[in-house]
């Protein structure tokens, strides 16, 4: 019997998964859309519905990566199984590219 998924992912590499139901602190399951082998996350908070826990260690200023591609930046370390929202990362939507 397959174990019902907590978060999902968009494609293997993604450093966050979104939470399919209100999930408690704890071990979650993950499954990916793409195929890549489903995982469990240790989450260290409550990630609410719709809201995406962290998949791996995300040092400060580095690209959030989700469906493949760059959704934002680490304004604060982030630790896997960490709550990532507002208060730890910040839009790469109106960033320039260039640096």
């Amino acid at each position: 019997m397959a174990t019902k998924p907590t978060f999902l992912a968009h494609r293997g590499g993604d450093h966050v998964a979104v939470a399919v139901m209100d999930a408690p602190k704890g071990t979650g399951h993950v499954v990916f859309l793409d195929g890549s082998q489903p995982l469990d996350v240790e989450s260290n908070a409550e990630i609410p519905l719709g809201h995406k826990v962290a998949l791996r260690d995300i040092a400060a200023g580095e690209d959030v990566i989700e469906y493949g591609v760059r959704i934002a930046i680490a304004s604060a370390d982030i630790k896997a199984g960490d709550y990532v929202h507002i208060h730890n990362v910040r839009s790469a939507r109106w960033q320039n590219s260039v640096a």
